[in-house]
């Protein structure tokens, strides 16, 4: 079985795939701090049967991303690894003033999205950022539009309005909010609908053609049912892109 591990700023997902099939995913927090040992007790706690064969990784945060290659080497010594960084080969042309800039992350959206639906395609990933990517039809990165996750901007408005708070993300009974609660999570989801919905339309605009919109990220379920814009929903969507730029390195082994 193939491991994927898509090392976020917030959470980290991990994925087991039994060929083209995800077997089993895991959500857990971020910690850049943590040790290869910590992390090699954690995945193998997680993980508990699953016989792993091949290693795929991605990762925003360069202090994790030298402990997961400690932990990969120590954990799962003498397994075929694939760590995406530049040079990686991954058969998505970077086509930004500095491709260098592109984030993992990125890469394998695009990669997994034109793999699934074809182009020209939007990916919207919902984390702690809300990144857009745009794919061209033949699959190229052609980069794309950045804003500040949904949590990132209410924690940021909590920190700095002292009569406001966090509050739970989930969709209030209506647009206009009826206390300080439901106003809160009115501008935070259906403002980050529409922020979206225009960024989509201003980029299929630009294509100048109807690029298929696929939303993905932890807080994607947040958004979707209030989108006008997105066609799609593939949670593991980073996963899936991990798998398919393991499969291509493997070929060359």
């Amino acid at each position: 079985m193939l491991l994927t591990i898509d090392v976020g700023n917030t959470n980290t997902v991990l994925g087991v795939f039994d060929g083209a099939q995800l077997a089993n995913s895991w959500r857990i927090r971020t910690d850049p701090h943590a040790t290869a040992d910590e992390m090699g007790l954690l995945y193998t706690g997680l993980l508990g049967s699953h016989k792993i064969d091949g290693v795929s990784v991605c990762s925003t945060v360069p202090a994790a991303l030298r402990e997961i290659r400690r932990m990969v080497s120590r954990t799962y010594r003498g397994i075929p690894t694939v760590v995406v960084e530049p040079g990686t080969r991954t058969g998505v042309p970077i086509l930004i003033d500095n491709p260098k800039e592109a984030g993992a992350d990125r890469i394998m959206n695009t990669l997994a999205a034109h793999h699934l639906y074809g182009g020209p395609a939007i990916v919207v990933d919902f984390g702690t950022s809300t990144n857009l990517d745009v794919v061209s039809e033949r699959g190229e990165f052609l980069g794309g539009a950045l804003a500040p996750g949904i949590e990132i901007a209410l924690d940021s408005l909590a920190s700095r309005a002292a009569q406001l708070r966090k509050v739970e993300l989930t969709t209030p009974r209506s647009v206009i909010g009826k206390s300080t609660v439901e106003a809160l999570q009115s501008g935070m989801i259906y403002g980050a609908a529409g922020q979206v919905d225009a960024l989509v339309r201003r980029i299929r605009a630009e294509l100048g053609a109807p690029a298929t919109a696929i939303a993905t990220g932890g807080l994607a379920s947040l958004v979707l049912k209030e989108s006008e814009t997105l066609d799609n929903h593939e949670p593991h969507l980073t996963l899936i892109g991990l798998r398919l730029v393991f499969e291509k390195n493997a070929e060359t082994r």
